[in-house]
């Protein structure tokens, strides 16, 4: 099996389970559950961007998220559910489209992440989408499914029944 047919399968399965609960978001927006943490919105919004990082992996050998000579790096902002899941959505197909037919050599390829003209990290590709895209979108999905049940919205199932929805995923 290829290196992009095993990521593939992931990522289609993990933005999946992802979207379930995108579909879910409530208008509280600007809800968060702590002064220090990010609104609902907000988390909603880098959730549906994180897809989109994937495909950069493959169209750029690096990216600086904060450029000494231009502006740093700017996360979309949460309009509506429905602009959520559009943005989501795309970005998945987007990003499935690449990492899908991207070759053993492309993942095993050096991609950097820089700050401020600083690298913070050089990896293989496939370690950057497995760890910056993935690991990621899973971490905050977690985050998110928190929000959600501290607003008393049902959960569905990741990786089996929840508590919500104990007959299925």
């Amino acid at each position: 099996m290829s290196i992009a047919a095993a990521i593939t399968a992931e990522f289609d399965h993990e933005t999946a389970s992802t979207r379930k609960l995108l579909e879910r978001t409530p208008a509280a927006a600007d809800w968060k559950p702590h002064e220090k943490s990010m609104t609902l919105g907000r988390l909603a919004m880098h959730l549906a961007e994180l897809p989109s990082w994937g495909g950069r992996t493959r169209q750029l050998s690096e990216l600086d998220i904060a450029p000494v000579d231009g502006p740093a790096y700017a996360s979309p902002v949460f309009e509506s559910t429905e602009v959520l899941l559009a943005t989501f959505d795309q970005n998945v197909r987007e990003a499935r489209a690449v990492l899908s037919t991207m070759s053993d050599a492309d993942y095993a390829a050096p991609w950097t992440l820089l700050m401020g003209g600083q690298a913070v990290l050089t990896m293989p590709r496939a370690a950057v989408v497995r760890t910056w895209v993935m690991n990621h979108l899973i971490h905050h999905r977690g985050q998110y499914s928190v929000y959600l049940r501290l607003q008393d919205v049902p959960i569905p199932g990741m990786y089996g029944p929840s508590a919500d929805e104990p007959g299925g995923m």
